[in-house]
């Protein structure tokens, strides 16, 4: 592996030769549910359809890498989701973790999984895809893509949590494996659940109907108090501290921007359909307890067709909280929070009619519906690909991060052609340089 500090000094300067990394646009998912918008930018688009549960059909083996509590989370919603899913195997370092997963599967579900379909260790998600016809892929995010690329080429459909991955070579990865799930008619769906929110799905379709008109940027902010951490134990080696600590520490999460502020990006790349040219960004860490990441992020977007996009995150204690998004165009704009569309002049144009909705439907978890739309479309026999779409907001997110780490202006084709790996040459349980990456100085070219 290319070592980290040199990385962090040349890749702005890294040209965009490899493949299609610098000219990947927002394309179908490959649904047929695609529909035509008018917006220039946008071309066709995607609208999931949102029943209560997944049609019936074949029994479906599922699987779990990762069982943490976004693991369980997950499984718990895919079982609510569907008939026929039957729990065949888990995978996840920690057998601890394993077991409570297990355990809570098996009370809340009546699903048990027998102890040799049990596996632990960084291989245990070939074991796990090997059994299983779908997976939920749920671990701390660096090693996603790598999970992705074993089950698209073992042909198995997967479901990704996000970010699907933290790091440029992660992107490319994450890329490579999406064309081969495709090639297999794969059917992928990724955890930026906004897409299946019923008030953002029914705003995507005003917006794209033309009610804002043109788009002209927008505004995204994750303001909140402070995440989780996990102090060090005695006995755990660095590894393990790192991993059970893992949404601190940006070799596996990202940073937070990545990890979290992903949502509120995506949804501007999602409903725009415009991908970023540059990122001008800065940050700081003022009070976070563990781990090497920054708590704060504020970043200008320049998208296709000279358009801005101003996101803000920051995860620090005692401060103003905010999570919603708003979209600008030149007839008026859509906000997340109030869930209208109004004019220019304050004029109400739309507005999600939540009444109307629950009268009509009973399940509104979009955890739940993100499954749902998972099975109907494995069950149907149709190819549908988030990983593409989920890729631009996340590279979007790494784009931002880089610019704040860096005090430099990044550019995407930079970005995705850069070396930049943040996996460690080993994995295993034991010790690591925990200092190898550090806390980043804007400007000076070093970590810290």
């Amino acid at each position: 592996m290319s070592n980290h500090k040199l990385d962090r000094r040349k890749f702005l300067s890294t040209s965009a030769v490899l493949g299609t990394a610098g000219i990947i646009g927002l394309a179908s998912c490959g649904s047929k549910k695609s529909t035509v918008s008018p917006l220039k930018n946008v071309g066709e688009y995607y609208s999931p359809e949102l029943p209560d549960k997944a049609i019936d059909g074949k029994e479906l083996k599922v699987g779990l890498v990762g069982c943490g509590g976004r693991g369980t989370g997950a499984l718990q919603n895919l079982l609510e989701a569907a008939n026929g899913i039957v729990v065949t195997a888990y995978g996840d370092v920690f057998a601890d973790r394993l077991e409570s997963c297990r355990k809570t599967i098996k009370e809340n579900f009546g699903q048990d999984v027998p102890d040799a379909n049990c596996f632990t260790g960084f291989d245990a998600y070939k074991k796990v895809i090997d059994m299983v016809d779908l997976v939920i892929l749920t671990t701390p995010p660096n090693f996603r893509p790598y999970h992705f690329q074993y089950a698209s080429e073992k042909g198995v459909h997967s479901f990704l949590e996000k970010p699907i991955f933290v790091d440029p070579k992660g992107y490319r990865v994450t890329m490579a494996a999406a064309k081969v799930a495709e090639a297999k008619g794969l059917c992928v769906i990724t955890g930026t659940q906004r897409r299946h929110q019923r008030p953002y799905v029914e705003a995507n379709k005003q917006i794209q109907a033309g009610l804002i008109g043109n788009i002209t940027g927008g505004n995204v902010y994750w303001n909140q108090s402070m995440l989780w951490y996990k102090q060090r134990q005695a006995g755990w080696s660095d590894m393990e501290w790192n991993i059970r600590d893992w949404v601190n520490w940006k070799w596996l999460s990202g940073d937070h921007i990545v990890e979290q502020h992903v949502h509120n990006i995506d949804v501007f790349t999602w409903m725009s359909g415009l991908k970023p040219l540059k990122a001008t960004s800065f940050g700081a860490r003022h009070r976070r307890i563990t781990g090497d990441q920054y708590d704060m992020f504020s970043t200008d977007f320049e998208f296709e067709n000279g358009i801005h996009l101003h996101s803000m995150c920051r995860q620090i204690d005692g401060t103003s909280t905010s999570v919603h998004e708003e979209i600008h165009g030149t007839k008026g704009y859509w906000n997340s929070e109030t869930e209208e569309i109004r004019d220019w002049q304050g004029q109400l144009l739309w507005k999600f009619d939540k009444d109307a909705a629950e009268a009509e439907f009973k399940q509104h978890n979009p955890y739940v519906l993100e499954h749902v739309d998972w099975v109907n479309h494995i069950r149907r026999g149709e190819m549908h690909d988030e990983a593409p779409q989920t890729a631009i907001s996340t590279l979007a997110a790494v784009m931002a991060r880089e610019s704040a780490y860096t005090g430099k202006v990044t550019e995407w084709d930079e970005i995705s052609a850069s070396p930049l790996d943040y996996m460690p040459e080993k994995l295993e349980l034991g010790p690591m340089d925990i200092n190898k990456y550090g806390v980043a100085v804007p400007g000076t070219g070093e970590e810290k």
